[in-house]
């Protein structure tokens, strides 16, 4: 079953992403990587925070989306693309499909954020709401690329989203070519993957820790199975960590390699978020706050390191946040 998506592995490479940094720096400007010495203090290391949150749309996944319309074939998407999402892939592919003139849909699930869906549309996508999670707006997609000839983006099986990703780790080791440790949240397993694609090509010897909700621990699962592991249910109040699995080629690029997850109460999400408000003043969504979690749980053994945690969007609710601020 895997087969396909190992052959995909092939090409996400160093290479291309250093061709994906050339083309998504036309869109977008580098994120900052910074220094908080409140955060050391607190976890007993050089703590830096990658800030993907200050990004156009909030999150990461915009380098990733940039880079598939920078590479992909017109003729494939002259009917359009189609997305599903619980937020940030959608506000992504949405931003980016206006700069490429590309038709973009976009499926939510029903009683998704309002505001997320209100910016969908203002990017000048069509929403369409359906089912009751993301894996329900997902199964929907099928039925309408078989009845509209849509181009489906799944957004952790495609490549190029992996390269244009993958540029967020180029800039780690341009500002910090010391880092000794990257903590990095888990969902559907992007951003983790081409991070590691990153770190095998500049410095191998760079730790990288996922992070994960203990509500959806698709990933950790599946390291402790040794296969690839789809869960019956993933409700975490961090959309970004809601996956009842991680993608097909994020999975086969990590699966010998990433040997450590940190998995997270919901409460102890909830105080991710607080942290990060207090020590960096910044919001943070729950998968956001995760890595400064995380980096708080394991302190003992990042002491004296030189640590880089990925604050990878910041796109929370009111109701979240209020719910993590009581």
């Amino acid at each position: 079953m895997l087969k396909k998506y190992e052959r995909l592995n092939e090409k996400v490479t160093f290479k291309e992403i250093l061709k994906a940094r050339a083309a998504i720096s036309h869109y977008i400007n580098k994120t900052n990587l910074i220094y908080y010495s409140e955060l050391s203090r607190l976890i007993g290391c050089d703590a830096f925070v990658k800030h993907e949150n200050h990004m156009p749309t909030g999150s990461f996944k915009i380098r990733g989306a940039i880079n598939f319309f920078h590479n992909i074939n017109k003729p494939d998407v002259e009917n359009g693309v189609l997305v599903s999402t619980r937020g940030n892939h959608g506000l992504a592919m949405a931003w980016a499909a206006q700069w490429f003139n590309i038709p973009c849909t976009v499926v939510v699930p029903e009683n998704n954020n309002p505001d997320t869906n209100r910016i969908i549309e203002n990017c000048g996508a069509e929403l369409i709401e359906h089912g009751h999670d993301f894996y329900d707006a997902q199964f929907y997609c099928d039925e309408l690329v078989a009845a509209a000839g849509y181009y489906y983006v799944e957004q952790g099986n495609e490549p190029e989203m992996l390269n244009g990703i993958g540029t967020m780790g180029f800039e780690i080791f341009e500002d910090l070519p010391d880092v000794d440790v990257i903590i990095c949240p888990i969902g559907g397993g992007a951003g983790c993957a081409s991070l590691l694609k990153v770190v095998q090509a500049i410095n191998p010897g760079v730790e990288i820790i996922g992070v994960q909700a203990v509500n959806a621990p698709a990933f950790y699962e599946s390291l402790a199975r040794r296969d690839w592991v789809v869960l019956d249910e993933a409700e975490t109040i961090a959309d970004g960590l809601a996956a009842r699995n991680v993608f097909q080629l994020p999975y086969v690029i990590m699966k010998d390699h990433i040997k450590d997850v940190v998995l997270l109460s919901e409460e102890e999400i909830s105080e991710g978020i607080r942290c990060a408000l207090m020590a960096t003043h910044n919001l943070a969504e729950g998968a956001g706050a995760a890595s400064i979690m995380a980096a708080l749980k394991i302190k003992d053994r990042l002491s004296g390191k030189k640590v880089v945690l990925v604050m990878s969007g910041g796109n929370i609710d009111r109701k979240q946040l209020e719910q993590a601020l009581i």
